[in-house]
This record gives C-alpha cells, structure tokens and sequence, in this order.
C-alpha cells in the first residue's frame, strides 16, 4: 500500500472518531466538528467513506441530517497506516541492522 496523504480537514475528522477502532455517533461527530464549515466537512467525511479510511452505518451520507444519524469508525485494517499518516513526526526511524562489537 502506497503512502497515506491527508489534507487538514480528514485530519480533523480523524482524529475526532479516534483512531482506535471504536464507534462514534454521527451527532458527536458533527458537534465535535462544528468549528468545520458543513460543505467543507461532509465533502472530507465522504472523501475518506470512498477511501475506506471511515467505515459508516449507513450508505448514503450526503447532508447533515444523515450524518446526526449514521455512526461512524476508522477502518481498523487501515488504522495503523491512517495512523502514522495522521501523526507523522511520531514515526520511528528506519534503523538498518546494527553489528555487534566484539
């Protein structure tokens, strides 16, 4: 899988659900998001829907009402990669094998 690249808005998003794995009601979601413009924010929460990156209840989510009404998690098979694609200065560095002294 490729590199994970996220604009400011899905960050948001992302970390409001939690990248845990749990679910969060919709109308949590968008009272926690409220400082989001509602175009801005229902464009980035599909964009990441039709990524898989956010797995939702329901189908179609295209106005606010659905969301309030839908709940919503990250897709755990993608978690760790959303993870460190969210928090990148937490990545540890590449290491290459270290020889032992003798």
């Amino acid at each position: 899988m490729g590199e994970i690249s996220l604009n400011g808005g899905e960050i948001s998003i992302l970390k409001t659900i939690g990248l845990s794995g749990s679910m969060m009601a919709g109308g949590q979601l968008a009272d926690r998001m409220d400082e989001m413009e509602g175009a801005e924010f229902l464009d980035a929460l599909s964009g990441l829907i039709a990524m898989d990156y956010v797995i939702a209840n329901k189908v179609s989510i295209r106005t606010m009402e659905a969301v309030r009404t839908a709940a919503f998690r990250v897709n755990p098979a993608l978690a760790r990669a959303l993870k460190e694609a969210v928090y990148p200065s937490r990545q540890k560095a590449e290491t290459g094998r270290r020889r032992r002294r003798s």
